[in-house]
């Protein structure tokens, strides 16, 4: 499967109730995707593989920002 077809399908993918092993591996997952799209974007400079990546990123933070908790509360 390429690459482009293989992140355009994660993207689609659903997100709720998931399990913290699940959290982690759509996080890793959303980085070897992230990864090997800009080894694409390095060679053909496509605004469209960008804005995939973007949207990856975006997942990927939001995945990430409920498996890390919050910790802004903790210096107050």
């Amino acid at each position: 499967m390429d690459i482009i077809e293989e992140a355009l399908e994660f993207e689609q993918r659903k997100l709720k109730s998931l399990s913290t092993s699940d959290r982690v591996e759509i996080s890793r997952k959303a980085k070897t995707l992230i990864l090997g799209l800009n080894e694409i974007y390095k060679r053909k400079k496509d605004d469209q593989i960008m804005d995939i990546m973007k949207r990856l990123t975006a997942i990927k933070r939001k995945v990430e920002k409920r498996l890390n908790g919050k910790h802004l509360m903790t210096n107050i």
